[in-house]
């Protein structure tokens, strides 16, 4: 198994020991049981990272880090995915958000589409956002990323259609779609961006100014998926069609 990764603020040079304490250090120590001897990755979760031994574990949490070896860098993916993903009822957007990181999405681009139940106001709204971002925080360490995707602010539909017409490849998933995902030709490089509707489907209205904007609808299979999971199955697609997973 691959090294576990822990957050970090800043990243110091080869060599020098690090102490990593709080929450990060509270989860090496008392969840993970780590001990002297065991290799460690540390990131700032945005492609700055380096390797590490365990020196000592102290206490509940506090684990002191050597040998760190050169902070290296992991250049940001290309072509770019971002999945505009429709709000959908109860936690189960924190479940797209976990399993599309997991996969290796980019970026996360909350939806407040017409036919969305749930709608982030507010106090609720701002909650709600910062638990999608520690989602893909942590699930971006448990899969072991280096580079954890951007969970954006909530947008409304036009910002959702300025977003489509700016990027070099954008989709909407939609049953009515006359081309698979699977089939599409895709760019080498530049932006991907593709929507997932809420559970009761893209509005009429929505769709026509998303194919104002350039972008069609595609289907992915036979069946349809939920909106908590049709993201990180085209993702995938997307993730194989691109060579990023070669």
């Amino acid at each position: 198994m691959t090294a576990p990764v822990f957050v970090v603020d800043q990243l110091d040079g080869a060599g020098a020991e690090f102490v990593l304490d709080g929450p990060e250090g509270r989860h090496a120590v008392s969840v993970k049981r780590l001990r002297p001897g065991e290799d460690v990755v540390l990131t700032d979760g945005r492609g700055r990272w380096t390797e590490g031994v365990v020196k000592t574990a102290e206490g509940k949490d506090r684990l002191v880090v050597t040998d760190l070896r050169p902070v290296r860098e992991e250049p940001a993916e290309s072509p770019r995915i971002t999945v505009v993903q429709a709000l959908p009822k109860g936690d189960r957007g924190e479940l797209a958000v976990e399993t599309m990181t997991e996969t290796g999405v980019d970026v996360i681009v909350p939806w407040a589409a017409s036919r969305c139940i749930t709608q982030w106001k507010g106090e609720r709204g701002l909650k709600a956002l910062a638990k999608w971002r520690s989602t893909a925080r942590e699930a971006g360490k448990q899969s072991r990323r280096v580079r954890f995707p951007e969970v954006a602010d909530a947008v409304t539909t036009k910002q959702v259609a300025a977003l489509l017409a700016g990027a070099d490849f954008a989709g909407v998933l939609h049953e009515s779609g006359d081309e698979a995902l699977a089939g599409v030709e895709l760019p080498a490089a530049g932006e991907i961006v593709l929507v997932v509707g809420p559970e009761g489907g893209v509005s009429p209205e929505e769709l026509s100014l998303f194919a104002e904007a350039g972008a069609r609808p595609y289907r992915l299979g036979r069946s349809v998926l939920r909106t908590s999971t049709a993201g990180t199955a085209a993702v995938a697609v997307l993730l194989a069609r691109t060579g990023r997973w070669a």
